[in-house]
């Protein structure tokens, strides 16, 4: 005979909350790409009334040799070495902390000679420095 009393269950049934969680990662792994990242309006600004400044202008040889070129108020377009190159520059940036720098280089020079230059204007403490290209089609 039985008795009439039912025991209590001191298990807990979790494959209902399986299923669920993995609806939901289903759910997250289906609409996660289609999700843009959030998008900033940058400010604008309106025309700049300052003239955009003439950079110094260190040129690379083909053959490796170097030349220093400013053109405006300065008019100077010689031979020089790395040494002189980095004094000049440094000099004008001291008076004018916002006169780029830019490398012309050969497109046939090697890219070590562009970075040996480069690199001394960096140990030298010059800032702004960029590189000069031809833009394509042209």
């Amino acid at each position: 005979m039985r008795s009439g009393r039912r025991r209590m269950m001191n298990e807990i049934n979790v494959v209902p909350y399986i299923d669920v969680m993995l609806v939901l990662l289903v759910i997250f792994m289906v609409t996660a790409p289609l999700v843009t990242p959030g998008q900033i309006e940058l400010p604008s600004v309106a025309k700049s009334s300052n003239a955009p400044t003439q950079p110094i202008e260190i040129i690379i040889n083909a053959d490796g040799g170097l030349r220093l070129r400013e053109r405006g108020a300065a008019q100077l377009d010689k031979p020089a070495d790395r040494a002189e190159i980095v004094k000049y520059a440094k000099t004008r940036q001291m008076e004018k902390a916002d006169t780029p720098i830019v490398i012309s280089a050969d497109k046939n020079v090697k890219y070590e000679a562009v970075l040996g230059v480069m690199d001394e204007l960096q140990k030298g403490d010059v800032k702004r420095i960029g590189l000069s290209v031809k833009p394509a089609g042209k």
